[in-house]
């Protein structure tokens, strides 16, 4: 291989600080991150169908207020307001794409929620259940093993746009692999090996994603 475009020996040590980014940022903003959407989602996703007009009406606004704003601009406001009051950087990040990503998931709960048949809700409401069971036993069970596939691929998404936590001076592994070709002089190496890793990590978890999104069809 032509030594004057690629170095095995800039990979070799490019590989080891791009996999501490990976782990330590990356993956850790990712798993969190998702998490948060899970949860927030499916609130915001009953909010929307339960509460009053007082409430729902708000929360809708922030919703699309959210949804049409650039992540890149939710993590420098976000980072500049809040960073006098929170130390770690990366836990900033972690809510701001948890709470990005939270507009979108609750969207495929409302789709979930509003694919499960009439007669689910009838059948319910003939065996006089309580709405908190009706919820709990009835409509998220059926709601969920809907909604999984497309959770899924925006959990890909998400890990996919980690890099923009970036412009907020994290040192995730799009930021590592920067750092070190500014410093050598050497991008290919670590850039190409950045993209690997992505390739690598989110390969599988998209074909598990179609299996369970044929399975559950």
């Amino acid at each position: 291989m032509n030594e004057s475009w690629w170095s095995w020996d800039h990979a070799a040590a490019a590989l080891p600080l791009l996999l501490e980014g990976f782990i330590k940022y990356t993956l850790v903003a990712t798993v969190l991150g998702t998490l948060i959407a899970v949860v927030l989602g499916l609130i915001v996703a009953m909010i929307r169908r339960l509460a009053p007009a007082i409430i729902r009406t708000p929360v809708t606004w922030v919703v699309e207020f959210i949804r049409m704003t650039p992540l890149v601009v939710q993590l420098v406001f976000a980072n500049l307001v809040l960073s006098p009051y929170i130390d770690s950087t990366l836990a900033i990040g972690i809510w701001v794409l948890g709470i990005h990503y939270t507009t979108y998931m609750a969207e495929v709960y409302r789709a979930g929620i509003d694919s499960v048949p009439k007669g689910q809700w009838e059948a319910a409401t003939a065996l006089s259940l309580p709405l908190l069971r009706t919820w709990r036993a009835v409509v998220i069970p059926q709601a969920i093993r809907s909604t999984l596939p497309s959770l899924g691929n925006y959990a890909i998404s998400m890990f996919k746009e980690t890099p923009f936590l970036s412009v907020i001076y994290i040192l995730e592994m799009v930021r590592v692999a920067q750092t070190y070709g500014g410093d050598t002089f050497r991008y290919t190496e670590s850039i190409t090996l950045a993209g690997l890793i992505f390739l690598v990590a989110s390969y599988p978890t998209s074909v598990l994603i179609r299996r369970l999104e044929k399975r559950l069809a």
